[in-house]
């Protein structure tokens, strides 16, 4: 059976999108194509909240995520914050919200407020609900980036 698994991770680089590979890395989902989603979950799959992701197969496969992703420029003095919250229902249907910021308590309002209006949205009625948030210093040299990212299951391949 298929896992849905929320991983995250954060990292400096020379530019935003090293700083945005090396976070995927410390995620460990940097060696796949990644395919972002509309944030509905399927009702089979269970979640786990794991951090890092095991692997997922071959290098260069196709890799379905949600994804919530904030970088930050050199000097900048903002944290870094990002975070994915997820509602589900019954049947084990359900929804994933992303947001971003620089505020901790702001993100996590944001995501709380999405999942209200999706909830809303669907005629299911939601018994489990929760939210991961993570923030990371901006750098004063380095451009600095973090990911949270929903990840459906193993990869696929993209040929």
């Amino acid at each position: 059976m298929s896992i849905l698994r929320v991983v995250w991770g954060s990292a400096t680089g020379p530019t935003a999108m090293a700083a945005y590979d090396a976070a995927l890395a410390d995620a460990n989902i940097h060696n796949y194509n990644l395919v972002t989603v509309s944030s509905v979950i399927p009702a089979a799959p269970p979640l786990e909240v794991v951090g890092t992701a095991p692997d997922l197969g071959p290098v260069g496969n196709r890799l379905t995520v949600v994804q919530s992703k904030a970088t930050r420029a050199p000097g900048e003095s903002a944290a870094a914050v990002a975070g994915i919250g997820w509602a589900r229902s019954e049947s084990g249907r359900g929804i994933f919200y992303e947001a971003t910021g620089d505020d901790t308590a702001e993100v996590r309002e944001t995501i709380e407020r999405g999942l209200a209006g999706g909830k809303e949205l669907r005629d299911w009625t939601f018994i489990e609900e929760d939210t991961v948030v993570r923030e990371t210093a901006a750098s004063p040299d380095e451009h600095a980036a973090l990911v949270v990212c929903a990840v459906y299951g193993q990869s696929t391949p993209i040929l």
